[in-house]
């Protein structure tokens, strides 16, 4: 790699080492600045669901010369398949991969969240200083400099300090204490875990509708393990508070909501006690209307977390460090500028990812009765006799981000 030089280089502190985090340490280090990530696990954070590229994000990918290694590590998943209880599959909707139009229900780059990790880290981690166990406890910052203070008791001087710290971001609340809730909820909820893979779980996700606003999902990335995924639609006190308990009670919770759900429920839930994983999470965005304040930004899901459903949450993230580093190696000497600019071009792609979710759309997808849910399903089957989701993915002249364009790469072309 040859950095960009030139220009003065920034002491820069990102907060979190997760996809958004591990972009912006690529592209700053690129433009010559010294980096620290850190990362409040133990150690590189290389697990977690199949996530997904799409649109824009895969120009991002591609601009970090990164397609290829994260093509040798594609998950085979060929289609979404909407099955009833006996796992037949009523609808199967293939991902579109024509290279042209617009990504189906599940995409042509789908990938492990801990692959996509280990790819970034690989490509970073000779540049950046990368710091595990120790997150950033508090901060104060003046016009010329921030001092973090670390949860291990010590601190340090930098001249920009990134909160790429996710939805819950400690570093957003501390920077906008005053603003308003930045969570846009949508009434649904979702657990996933892995169990063993069987012999007929198969490269087609099966999507298991069950009254009660409640979704079984189940997709396959490896020889040997499986994903299950719990979904339910429902808007009370408890279902939000489930995600801040002990794990032990969360997966009461799920396994409780889900005991007459039928189909594979008993092996998944059976499965979720032992399971290596788990994560249980409300599905919410992030709104806020502004993303920095003197020499701290957000980043990523800590600025505008555009949830699961819009497909465009790691996309999303790879392209606001694309913007956000491309701005700071442009102007490194008037950081206000850099920060203006991040917001001012960013904004309108996040606001179409984001737009992209409408919860009564959602509500479709998640059924209170049978006959909804057959209603559904028939629909879905003449739509895929039909072709319709084919034809409609390949003829789009667009992907879910729309027609915003991908600024210039953050380093000059031939540094990287």
């Amino acid at each position: 790699m040859t950095k960009f030089s030139g220009a003065p280089s920034l002491r820069v502190l990102v907060a979190g080492g997760g996809v958004a985090g591990h972009a912006l340490a690529f592209w700053l280090t690129r433009g010559g600045h010294r980096v620290t990530v850190a990362e409040r696990f133990p150690a590189l954070r290389a697990a977690g669901a199949q996530v997904d590229l799409r649109g824009q994000g895969i120009q991002a990918v591609q601009r970090m010369g990164l397609l290829d290694a994260v093509r040798g590590k594609l998950v085979d998943e060929a289609g979404v398949a909407f099955v009833d209880a006996r796992g037949k599959a009523r609808a199967t909707i293939m991902a579109n991969t024509s290279g042209q139009g617009r990504q189906t229900l599940t995409s042509e780059y789908e990938i492990m969240r801990g692959d996509l990790i280990r790819i970034l880290n690989d490509a970073t981690k000779d540049d950046a200083e990368f710091v595990f166990g120790k997150s950033v406890a508090g901060f104060e910052q003046d016009d010329h400099r921030v001092v973090a203070h670390f949860s291990d008791g010590s601190c340090g001087e930098f001249d920009l300090l990134v909160g790429a710290d996710g939805q819950g971001s400690r570093i957003r609340r501390a920077v906008l204490p005053d603003a308003p809730d930045p969570y846009w909820r949508v009434g649904i909820h979702m657990a996933y875990w892995f169990v063993p893979r069987i012999a007929s779980d198969s490269n087609i996700r099966d999507t298991y509708m069950v009254p009660g606003g409640r979704q079984i999902m189940r997709r396959s990335h490896n020889p040997t393990e499986t994903q299950a995924y719990f979904v339910l639609r429902e808007e009370s006190e408890e279902a939000s508070a489930i995600h801040r308990a002990p794990v032990e009670r969360q997966q009461e919770f799920w396994a409780n909501r889900f005991a007459d759900a039928g189909w594979q429920t008993e092996r998944f839930t059976e499965g979720m006690r032992t399971s290596p994983f788990f994560y249980s999470q409300e599905i919410v965005q992030v709104r806020t209307d502004t993303w920095s304040k003197g020499r701290v930004v957000l980043a990523g899901d800590a600025a505008h977390c555009a949830s699961p459903y819009s497909g465009m949450g790691i996309s999303g993230g790879l392209v606001g460090a694309h913007v956000l580093a491309g701005e700071i190696n442009r102007h490194p000497t008037d950081l206000p500028t850099a920060l203006a600019n991040y917001d001012h071009v960013l904004r309108p792609f996040i606001n179409e990812i984001q737009g992209q979710v409408t919860p009564r759309l959602l509500r479709l997808g998640l059924p209170m009765t049978q006959r909804a849910i057959d209603v559904f399903q028939a629909t879905t089957a003449l739509a895929c006799f039909l072709r319709v989701p084919d034809l409609a993915a390949r003829l789009s002249k667009e992907d879910r981000g729309g027609n915003w364009q991908l600024p210039e790469n953050p380093v000059p072309t031939g540094t990287i």
